[in-house]
């Protein structure tokens, strides 16, 4: 696992005060009994929102869906490293998907 990409990972968690990361080997972050964020051993962070809201950053970013030890995670976009340095917009989208995942009925 590269630290350095992990601590950008765990930099932004930690910008929202309403979750935190879990994980040791496997970091993530979950809410409502339902994951939300991702990193994976291919160190790449994966985010999941709605199908609609899916589909609309996929085109938006120009990214792909998700995988995680490769299996597609269904709901995840794959976050671009490109992205990983526009703090603001990934933490919007945390925050997103976090009251994404609270407005699914509690697992």
């Amino acid at each position: 696992m590269d630290t350095k990409k992990l601590e950008i990972y765990d930099a932004l968690v930690a910008q929202c005060p309403r979750f935190a990361r879990k994980g040791k080997t496997m970091p993530y972050t979950s809410a409502n009994g339902y994951m939300f964020s991702l990193f994976n051993k291919a160190n790449e962070i994966g985010i999941r929102f709605s199908k609609e809201v899916q589909k609309k950053y996929l085109e938006e970013f120009n990214t792909t869906l998700y995988k995680s030890y490769g299996a597609v995670m269904q709901g995840y976009i794959l976050i671009p490293e490109r992205m990983w340095h526009e703090e603001g917009t990934l933490v919007n989208l945390l925050n997103e998907s976090y009251d994404y995942v609270m407005s699914l009925p509690p697992k």
